[in-house]
């Protein structure tokens, strides 16, 4: 016996039965709610320095100053008129301190992904999954701390690092436990949703704690909820899968597919890159907006600046919703909700200069956002899919590439960009954002391929015709080359439009009938 609980006056040991039950009957909820913190989390610290770190920036050492007059104001007071020079002043070195301050996360997440994809491969889930936001909440702490810019840059550094395991697992995570086309579509779309507004609400968050309480309030919260998040995980681990989440019908451990060769995998690149094409909206306006904004709408008031991206979380919510849905009314047509989303994106972009106010602003933004969701969610199941049926059901090797994509938009993209701004202008920046989004619509068209697995049906009583199809199809992905495989059974069945394709008819069968003769594979 325990003790008495009190309020619900029950015993601890039944509260702690109860709970143990109720943990093991919700495992895919928990999941969700575990990943979803994550995500959240990680993009609240990737953008809660936004308005903060400038200003603690030039608190923190003193730059070299230059004062820039651009003219002459006048203001009168009791009858009596006085001029008052206009100017701002410029920091040197400060754009690159900021540049490359901002990007060492995004950097070194790219080089760190490759090694979180192939220790997730080997042993799991959670345990990678743990490590990343214990980094976090490591990173966090020493952000909070930090008072020189040697600190800071290794806190945001090491960021990128917990990062890479954190977010990589997470998706890797759900992909694993959501197995069911609808389930899985829906929770991709929740933890899209958490990402966006971690991003959209991690700016005035920072902005408000930052300007009553100083820097490291802030960052010990979110380090505060980075730990209890880790903590939470080893609910969901499953013990009697030590080394691996990912089995094989014997009960043998599967080796997930390396990442050179997803890479290598047509459709797996074109996923990619449409991620890639898809976030450079976000990374080349980010950091260039603001500007564009002080020279063309100088009357605007300061706070409207942080917040013109918050109105843009609700196109975003709503095209997740809009994607599952399409995606649970035409299942084979995920490369044509991607084709416009980023279509959308393009177009949208051309009408960003040329508004004038804020609020006019907000609408093209808005529609950006709307995009990005069409393509994020309808993109990210089809990874779990092609890695189903074309390679091997571990998903930490994929999940770390559409991490990578992710990543180096982020990385490059503001370095890129003001080069742009600087030499071409705003303008520009947006012509060819449209461009290149557009010129990748095209590109998408070959995804339409993937939704059309389900003609092996009409192939299966003709086993000569499908092995040849194998082979051509996929060469040596997935098996040995060069090796005919025999007809699908009915499991192939299972491939009708779905995602949830639980049985490759290209791999090996795992126990063939009596009789069958692998010399011979017409038998």
């Amino acid at each position: 016996m325990g003790f008495n609980v009190p309020v619900i006056n029950r015993d601890s040991d039944w509260c702690y039965a109860h709970a143990v039950e109720w943990t093991k009957n919700n495992q895919k909820k928990l999941v969700l709610i575990i990943v979803s913190v994550a995500l959240l989390l990680d993009n609240m610290l990737y953008m809660v320095i936004v308005p903060i770190i400038p200003h603690y920036l030039r608190q923190l050492h003193n730059y070299n100053e230059e004062v820039h007059i651009t003219g002459n104001t006048t203001k009168e007071i009791n009858g009596t008129t006085y001029v008052y020079p206009k100017f701002y002043r410029t920091y040197e070195d400060e754009d690159i301190e900021l540049g490359w301050l901002f990007a060492s996360k995004a950097l070194l997440q790219i080089f760190v992904n490759p090694l979180s994809g192939f220790v997730i491969d080997r042993i799991g889930y959670e345990i990678p999954m743990i490590i990343g936001l214990s980094v976090m909440f490591a990173s966090t702490s020493i952000f909070s701390l930090g008072k020189s810019y040697g600190v800071l840059f290794f806190a945001r550094s090491l960021q990128g690092f917990g990062s890479a395991f954190a977010d990589t697992a997470g998706l890797a995570m759900i992909a694993d436990r959501f197995t069911e086309e609808g389930e899985r579509s829906a929770a991709l779309g929740i933890a899209l949703a958490f990402i966006s507004f971690g991003c959209l609400v991690a700016p005035p968050f920072g902005s408000v704690l930052y300007d009553a309480m100083g820097k490291n309030v802030p960052f010990l919260i979110l380090a505060f909820v980075c730990l209890v998040d880790a903590v939470a995980v080893f609910m969901v681990i499953q013990p009697h899968l030590p080394l691996a989440t990912s089995r094989d019908e014997k009960g043998e451990k599967k080796h997930g597919t390396p990442m050179w060769r997803l890479f290598m995998d047509p459709y797996i690149a074109t996923c990619s890159g449409a991620l890639i094409m898809a976030n450079v909206s976000l990374a080349f306006l980010e950091p260039t907006i603001g500007k564009h904004i002080l020279e063309t709408m100088p009357n605007e008031p300061h706070w409207k600046h942080g917040a013109i991206w918050l109105p843009a979380f609700v196109p975003h919510v709503l095209g997740v919703f809009v994607t599952v849905k399409l995606l649970h009314r035409f299942p084979r047509h995920t490369w044509a909700i991607a084709m416009v989303g980023l279509a959308m994106e393009g177009i949208a972009c051309i009408a960003v200069p040329f508004m004038t106010t804020i609020e006019g602003l907000v609408i093209p933004l808005s529609f950006v956002c709307f995009g990005i969701a069409l393509i994020d969610t309808s993109l990210l199941p089809m990874l779990a899919h092609l890695v189903d049926t074309r390679h091997v059901s571990v998903y930490g090797s994929v999940y770390a590439i559409a991490d990578i994509s992710y990543s180096f938009a982020y990385a490059f993209g503001p370095i890129i960009a003001s080069g742009i701004v600087n030499i071409f202008g705003f303008t520009t920046l947006n012509i060819i954002i449209c461009v290149t989004n557009i010129g990748y619509v095209p590109v998408l068209w070959m995804l339409s391929k993937v939704d059309g697995y389900s003609s092996i049906d009409k192939q299966k009583d003709n086993g000569t015709q499908l092995t040849e199809h194998a082979k051509n199809e996929y060469g040596a992905i997935g098996g040995i080359a060069g090796q005919e495989y025999p007809p699908p059974t009915q499991a192939t069945s299972a491939f009708n439009g779905s995602y949830q394709a639980q049985t490759n008819p290209f791999a090996p069968q795992p126990e063939f009938p009596p009789g069958y003769d692998p010399l011979n594979p017409s038998w």
